[in-house]
């Protein structure tokens, strides 16, 4: 999480009560509640958001699948504020995640990857991105918006930016935060077409390599042509 954001939420009243959604990796302190896939016993994998004493406790740990589909076992606007942190991108329904979360509470706090992070092949290759996320995420003013991450994002380079770009952008540019207060507008956003999904995929490539982004749409679209020329001197060969 953005160190920003982690001394904005100091200021959070004393008697606030604070929910974490899926914070068994790396728990917030402050959260007087937790609620997570994995056991209290085994929190902390990647240590801590913060430092200070955990507000929350085996008795305040919920172990839940958070996207099973039945309410959380908390009543309408019982927290004060709620966070939800590297947590959407993972999951596989995200859309009811935030459903939930303005139901318990009344404000809160999400941070996703930014489309560059996730565009970018680690270094070392293997995968653009991180292997076990689910979607590609554009938080806008007050909305959040889920596309499904596509396999062709890992076989096109035109998709992508260079090796390791993502991890070399200043935490601010990693990160999309969206702090939210009352309500928290969400979708699934479907392509319908190969060319709609094309210019989504290519925004963060023109964003921060313009000229980029224009080789690379053009080497694309001449390997298709040359794909498909192939295609059918082969198909008129087995027809001669």
């Amino acid at each position: 999480m953005l160190a920003s954001s982690l001394e904005r939420m100091n200021d959070l009243p004393s008697d606030a009560l604070v929910l974490d959604v899926g914070g068994w990796a790396k728990p917030l302190p402050r959260a007087d509640w937790v609620i997570d896939l994995l056991p209290y016993e085994t929190r902390g994998a990647y240590g801590s958001l913060s430092g200070g004493v955990e507000r929350f406790s085996a008795a305040t740990w919920v172990e839940r699948d958070i996207c099973d589909r039945e309410p959380w076992p908390f009543e309408d606007g019982q927290f004060d504020f709620a966070v939800c942190s590297h947590t959407l991108e993972d999951i596989r329904d995200p859309v009811g995640v935030c459903a939930e979360l303005q139901r318990v509470a009344r404000a809160g706090y999400i941070e996703v990857p930014s489309r560059a992070a996730e565009q970018s092949p680690r270094v070392g290759g293997g995968c653009v991105g991180w292997s076990h996320h689910r979607w590609l995420v554009d938080v806008h003013e007050g909305r959040v918006d889920f596309v499904h991450k596509p396999h062709v994002l890992h076989a096109r380079p035109e998709y992508q930016l260079p090796e390791g770009f993502g991890g070399s952008l200043p935490p601010e540019q990693r990160v999309q935060p969206l702090w939210w207060d009352g309500s928290l507008e969400c979708r699934e956003r479907v392509f319908v077409g190969a060319g709609s999904e094309r210019e989504f995929l290519l925004e963060p490539v023109a964003a921060y390599r313009p000229e980029t982004a224009r080789a690379r749409a053009a080497s694309g679209r001449l390997r298709r042509v040359a794909t498909g020329l192939g295609r059918l001197l082969g198909s008129r060969r087995g027809r001669s």
